[in-house]
């Protein structure tokens, strides 16, 4: 279970914590051959990135093409921040100096400090990650190109031997399964659609690929991503690799105005109680 200390106080919750419990019955020890460091380091990585990526996600909420795919990338967004919580929340028990203190004392979750608290300096989320939407093509390449990676990365942590990880994977990764056959879809949809559909996904990818490389993306994964390319009839586009540096808290200006906006009402409103 997770500890009351991991959790903070009821009150503090706006959604309330009368749910079920992902990690209910896991040991949340961490094992004496993993390093506490690395282990709260590369957690902050994975939960850096579902978090960011979900903030921009929530942004089409009414903004949608249609009423389906609105529901459907607001439940994405969902999936990513439920991961984001319990991936904050082991690197916080992996190594409690990675938590920021509030300027004032006030005590909150972990998770919510890791969150709301750090600078854009201290956020370790790839720079795909963090750019602004742009179109319903963009949103789409992006959730392609990132969903296809991360289900690779969750099906290899299923046995790792932090059994944390192991079950936030677990968890992860039917969620991420769909979120990839939903990009998949609606990707070769658009690159098969009209001619105005096709241009905006192939500006799209050609914008994005440029960032592909910072996800170091094993060969599988590659494999996966040519199938859906000759399904769409889309080749790899050309480009000038982007010098992403999110692994190393260098960001864009993108992340600082996303992350002004989603601390805004922790950081007025630190002790507030919901």
């Amino acid at each position: 279970m997770i500890s009351d200390d991991l959790l903070g106080s009821e009150a503090h919750w706006a959604f309330g914590t009368d749910f079920e419990d992902p990690l209910a019955g896991v040991d949340t020890t961490v094992p004496d051959d993993i390093d506490p460091a690395a282990l709260a380091r590369y957690c902050l990585m994975l939960g850096d990135d579902a978090l960011v990526l979900s903030q921009r996600l929530s942004e089409w909420c009414s903004r949608a093409p249609d009423l389906e795919e609105d529901i459907a990338l607001a439940n994405i967004a969902l999936d990513l921040l439920g991961e984001a919580r319990l991936l904050l929340a082991r690197a916080a028990v992996a190594d409690p100096s990675v938590v920021p203190s509030l300027p004032d004392g006030s005590p909150v979750p972990a998770e919510d400090a890791l969150a709301f608290f750090r600078s854009p300096a201290e956020f370790r989320n790839v720079t795909m990650t963090e750019l602004p939407n742009g179109d319903f093509a963009e949103t789409i390449t992006r959730l392609l190109l990132f969903s296809v990676w991360r289900l690779a990365e969750f099906e290899s942590l299923l046995t790792h031997p932090d059994a944390v990880l192991a079950a936030v994977a677990a968890k992860g990764r039917k969620e991420l399964a769909y979120h990839r056959d939903f990009a998949a879809r609606w990707f070769v949809t658009l690159a098969r659609g009209t001619a105005e559909s096709r241009r905006r996904v192939l500006t799209a990818l050609a914008g994005l690929w440029a960032f592909w490389p910072e996800l170091d993306a094993p060969a599988d994964v590659e494999v996966v991503l040519d199938q859906v390319f000759a399904a769409a009839d889309v080749s790899r586009p050309e480009v000038t690799p982007a010098r992403g540096l999110g692994r190393e808290c260098v960001h864009t200006e993108a992340l600082t105005d996303l992350l002004a906006e989603m601390q805004s009402v922790a950081r007025a409103h630190p002790r507030g109680l919901w």
